[in-house]
Protein backbone atom coordinates (compact mmCIF):
# COMPACT_ATOMS: atom_id res chain seq x y z
CA UNK A 1 0.00 0.00 0.00
CA UNK A 2 1.56 3.35 -1.05
CA UNK A 3 0.72 5.79 1.46
CA UNK A 4 2.48 8.60 -0.48
CA UNK A 5 5.47 8.68 1.43
CA UNK A 6 8.85 7.71 0.07
CA UNK A 7 9.94 4.66 0.94
CA UNK A 8 13.08 3.96 3.24
CA UNK A 9 15.19 2.28 0.06
CA UNK A 10 13.89 4.87 -1.63
CA UNK A 11 15.46 7.38 0.78
CA UNK A 12 18.59 5.27 0.88
CA UNK A 13 18.86 4.78 -2.43
CA UNK A 14 18.16 9.01 -3.16
CA UNK A 15 21.09 9.91 -0.48
CA UNK A 16 23.87 7.52 -1.64
CA UNK A 17 23.05 9.71 -5.30
CA UNK A 18 22.95 12.57 -3.87
CA UNK A 19 26.17 11.62 -1.74
CA UNK A 20 27.83 10.80 -5.09
CA UNK A 21 26.43 14.34 -7.24
CA UNK A 22 28.10 15.76 -4.53
CA UNK A 23 31.19 14.10 -4.29
CA UNK A 24 31.94 14.55 -8.24
CA UNK A 25 30.80 18.11 -7.94
CA UNK A 26 32.98 19.06 -5.16
CA UNK A 27 36.09 16.90 -6.84
CA UNK A 28 35.52 18.15 -10.32
CA UNK A 29 34.73 22.03 -9.14
CA UNK A 30 38.33 21.75 -7.32
CA UNK A 31 40.22 19.96 -9.83
CA UNK A 32 38.76 22.93 -12.41
CA UNK A 33 40.26 25.40 -9.83
CA UNK A 34 43.44 23.47 -9.03
CA UNK A 35 44.01 23.30 -13.53
CA UNK A 36 43.56 27.32 -13.48
CA UNK A 37 45.49 27.84 -10.89
CA UNK A 38 48.46 25.19 -10.45
CA UNK A 39 48.35 23.85 -14.32
CA UNK A 40 48.07 27.75 -16.11
CA UNK A 41 44.75 26.84 -17.74
CA UNK A 42 42.59 29.40 -18.14
CA UNK A 43 40.50 31.70 -16.01
CA UNK A 44 37.42 29.88 -17.31
CA UNK A 45 38.56 26.57 -15.81
CA UNK A 46 38.17 28.54 -12.39
CA UNK A 47 35.40 30.16 -12.63
CA UNK A 48 33.40 27.22 -13.92
CA UNK A 49 34.68 25.67 -10.92
CA UNK A 50 33.46 27.70 -8.68
CA UNK A 51 30.15 27.47 -10.28
CA UNK A 52 30.52 23.56 -9.84
CA UNK A 53 31.63 23.67 -6.33
CA UNK A 54 28.08 26.21 -5.85
CA UNK A 55 26.31 23.03 -6.73
CA UNK A 56 27.92 21.29 -4.91
CA UNK A 57 27.02 23.13 -1.68
CA UNK A 58 23.31 23.13 -2.41
CA UNK A 59 23.10 19.45 -3.35
CA UNK A 60 23.99 18.10 -0.01
CA UNK A 61 20.79 20.59 1.39
CA UNK A 62 18.72 17.90 -0.69
CA UNK A 63 19.83 15.23 2.20
CA UNK A 64 17.05 13.64 4.23
CA UNK A 65 18.73 13.45 7.38
CA UNK A 66 18.36 16.38 9.55
CA UNK A 67 21.76 16.90 11.21
CA UNK A 68 23.77 18.89 9.25
CA UNK A 69 27.03 17.41 11.09
CA UNK A 70 26.04 13.83 10.00
CA UNK A 71 25.29 14.80 6.81
CA UNK A 72 28.36 16.14 6.04
CA UNK A 73 30.62 13.46 8.49
CA UNK A 74 29.08 10.85 6.16
CA UNK A 75 29.92 12.91 2.95
CA UNK A 76 33.37 13.00 4.16
CA UNK A 77 33.36 9.30 3.73
CA UNK A 78 32.02 9.22 0.50
CA UNK A 79 34.09 12.53 -0.56
CA UNK A 80 37.30 10.12 0.39
CA UNK A 81 36.60 6.79 -1.37
CA UNK A 82 35.39 9.38 -4.94
CA UNK A 83 39.00 11.11 -4.78
CA UNK A 84 40.85 7.97 -5.40
CA UNK A 85 38.74 6.96 -8.15
CA UNK A 86 39.01 10.47 -9.22
CA UNK A 87 43.26 10.08 -8.80
CA UNK A 88 42.93 6.85 -10.56
CA UNK A 89 40.45 7.44 -13.38
CA UNK A 90 40.91 11.23 -14.20
CA UNK A 91 45.01 11.51 -13.51
CA UNK A 92 45.83 8.20 -13.76
CA UNK A 93 47.88 7.56 -10.37
CA UNK A 94 46.67 4.07 -9.66
CA UNK A 95 45.83 3.77 -5.82
CA UNK A 96 48.22 1.39 -3.60
CA UNK A 97 46.51 -1.43 -1.36
CA UNK A 98 46.69 1.23 1.80
CA UNK A 99 44.43 3.68 -0.53
CA UNK A 100 42.12 1.31 -0.77
CA UNK A 101 42.08 -0.30 2.44
CA UNK A 102 41.29 3.28 3.95
CA UNK A 103 38.65 4.40 1.50
CA UNK A 104 36.66 0.76 2.80
CA UNK A 105 37.25 1.73 6.27
CA UNK A 106 35.72 5.30 5.49
CA UNK A 107 32.80 3.88 3.20
CA UNK A 108 32.34 1.34 6.20
CA UNK A 109 32.11 4.43 9.00
CA UNK A 110 29.71 6.45 6.22
CA UNK A 111 27.75 3.07 6.48
CA UNK A 112 27.42 3.03 10.14
CA UNK A 113 26.65 6.60 10.56
CA UNK A 114 23.76 6.45 8.02
CA UNK A 115 22.39 3.16 8.83
CA UNK A 116 22.43 2.42 11.98
CA UNK A 117 19.40 1.29 14.06
CA UNK A 118 18.93 4.40 16.06
CA UNK A 119 16.77 4.41 19.50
Amino acid sequence: MNSGTIEEEDVSTISILLFILAGLAEIGGGYLIWQWIREGRPLSFGIIGGVILFVYGVLATFQSFSSFGRVYAAYGGIFIFLSVLWGWGVDHKTPDLYDWIGAGICLVGVAVMLFAQRH
